[in-house]
C-alpha cells in the first residue's frame, strides 16, 4: 500500500473515531463470505458502520485523537473489524444477535462514552449499557411520575369532595 492510500485511510479513521463516542473493535476472520454478507446487513439495518481494519493504520489514528485509547493497544492484534455507533450498546446487541447461529464476532474491545471495556466476558455488560435515549426516556418518566400522582390525587380528591358536599346538602334538607 502506498504512503499516500495509508495516510488517506488514518485521516478518515481518525475522523470516525472523532465522530463517534461509540466504537467496539471485533474479530470476524473466519466468517465465510455468507456470514461476512449477512454481518453487514444486520449491522447496516442496525444503524452500526462496520469497517474492516489495519491494526498499525487503527492505532495511528488513535494516537491522533485527543482521548486515550492507550488501554486497547492491546486487542490491536490478528484481523481486526471496527464498528461504530450512536448508541454504545447497538452493537453488543447485535453481536449477541449474531451469535445466535455464529461464534464471531469476538469482542476484543469496546470504547463507550469514555471509557474502554476489554475483552468478549464483557459482551453481557456491554449489551445492558443504557444508550443516550434511553437513559433521558428513564428520566422523562421518573420527572412524571411525580406529576401524574398529585394530578391524580386532585382528581380523585376532588370527586371525594364533591361527594361529600352532595351527602352534606341532602342531610340538611
Amino acid at each position: 500500500m502506498r504512503k499516500e492510500d495509508k495516510k488517506t485511510l488514518i485521516d478518515t479513521l481518525t475522523k470516525q473515531l472523532t465522530e463517534n463516542n461509540n466504537f467496539y473493535i471485533t474479530d470476524i476472520a473466519t466468517l465465510n463470505a455468507e456470514d461476512t454478507s449477512n454481518l453487514r446487513r444486520l449491522s447496516f439495518k442496525s444503524g452500526i458502520q462496520l469497517v474492516m481494519v489495519k491494526n498499525t493504520l487503527l492505532k495511528k489514528a488513535m494516537e491522533n485523537v485527543d482521548r486515550d485509547y492507550s488501554e486497547l493497544y492491546s486487542t490491536l492484534v490478528g484481523n481486526t473489524a471496527i464498528m461504530f455507533s450512536e448508541a454504545g450498546n447497538a452493537p453488543a446487541k447485535m453481536i449477541k444477535e449474531f451469535r445466535k447461529t455464529n461464534d464471531k464476532p469476538i469482542v476484543k474491545g469496546a470504547f463507550i462514552e469514555e471509557t474502554s471495556y476489554i475483552g468478549d466476558d464483557q459482551l453481557d455488560f456491554l449489551v445492558s449499557i443504557k444508550s443516550k435515549d434511553e437513559l433521558i426516556a428513564d428520566i422523562v418518566a421518573l420527572l412524571q411520575s411525580p406529576v401524574k400522582n398529585v394530578v391524580s390525587a386532585l382528581q380523585s380528591g376532588g370527586s371525594v369532595l364533591t361527594g361529600v358536599l352532595k351527602t352534606l346538602s341532602e342531610k340538611e334538607g
